[in-house]
């Protein structure tokens, strides 16, 4: 922060704590783990029972692997201490961008499904609906496993909450999976597998735009939405010694991360520091902005007693 001497100055808020995905790593890598075993066993099993829903509930259960992986490496690289100097914000958005991705892969195993479905239902292929029922019953287990481990830290980081929907969707079409092998074998009606299987794919879509939207989102740098800009600029001007504020950016960063820059126009006779302190303190404790970076202006240097860019 400059002098109270000079027109402007800066205030930042260096208590940034820990990312919100960082703190969940060992429930992902536990997660991680879980699925890998029953990734394994429903493959192989979907070749057995030549079960075309089996084969979709696998290849989601892949993108979550998949997904997870990525925000887990994004996680440890955006948590790494060392940071290069052309990297000023170290490499938080990566956790942002795998979210960004695993909502495109999601994207193209949910219209992949949707294509092998119709295929079936010209084509029509018998299926074992008896080893189908016990694999699928075995990964509806251990999606409850990983719903429950994730469950924390859903509301915490967006990488995070994207894990804790792919279980709970993978929950919902191994549940799926179950009722199309009892039907299948009370009934013969081969037609209710790829039936099944069309709906896990049309099941993927909603959760993903939602997921990627919020990714865009943040990377667009787009104001958070439970954040109210107006109520920002109000409470900065209510601010004990400012008058005015224009330039104001609000923004996040990463998940538990948002950010903000203004301008504030400050009275001629107000002390600079007082004012950036209480600024910065107000957004940290009424907005959880722990990165702020505030100028200010003196009225009497303005040119205008409020501007509103």
């Amino acid at each position: 922060m400059t002098s109270p001497d000079d027109a402007h100055g800066h205030g930042h808020s260096h208590g940034v704590s820990v990312r919100a995905g960082a703190r969940h790593t060992g429930r992902l890598w536990a997660v991680v783990a879980i699925l890998s075993v029953f990734l394994v066993i429903e493959v192989a099993g979907a070749l057995v029972t030549n079960s075309l829903s089996l084969l979709s509930d696998a290849g989601h259960m892949l993108t979550d692997l998949v997904g997870i992986g990525m925000a887990l490496a994004a996680i440890h690289v955006a948590n790494r201490r060392v940071q290069r100097s052309h990297r000023t914000f170290g490499l938080y958005r990566l956790e942002i961008l795998a979210a960004l991705a695993n909502a495109v892969l999601l994207f193209a195993v949910g219209f992949y499904v949707l294509w092998e479905a119709i295929d079936r239902l010209r084509h029509p292929e018998s299926v074992h609906s008896g080893e189908m029922l016990v694999v699928a019953i075995a990964g509806a287990l251990a999606n409850v496993v990983c719903f429950l481990l994730l469950r924390e830290g859903a509301n915490e980081s967006l990488n995070v909450r994207g894990a804790y929907l792919e279980v709970l969707a993978d929950l919902l079409t191994s549940v799926g999976v179950i009722i199309a092998a009892i039907v299948i074998a009370a009934t013969d009606w081969e037609w209710v597998d790829p039936v099944i299987g069309a709906g896990i794919g049309l099941f993927i879509f909603p959760r993903t735009w939602k997921l990627g939207a919020q990714a865009i989102r943040v990377l667009v740098e787009a104001a958070p939405p439970h954040l109210d800009v107006d109520a920002v600029r109000n409470d900065l001007v209510g601010v004990e010694g400012v008058e005015s504020v224009h330039d104001l950016h609000v923004w996040t960063l990463t998940s538990e991360m948002d950010m903000a820059s203004a301008h504030l126009v400050v009275a001629d006779e107000s002390e600079l520091h007082s004012v950036l302190d209480r600024a910065r303190d107000m957004l940290r404790v009424k907005y959880n902005i722990e990165h702020s970076t505030l100028q200010v202006e003196p009225a009497s240097h303005t040119g205008c007693d409020d501007v509103d860019w």
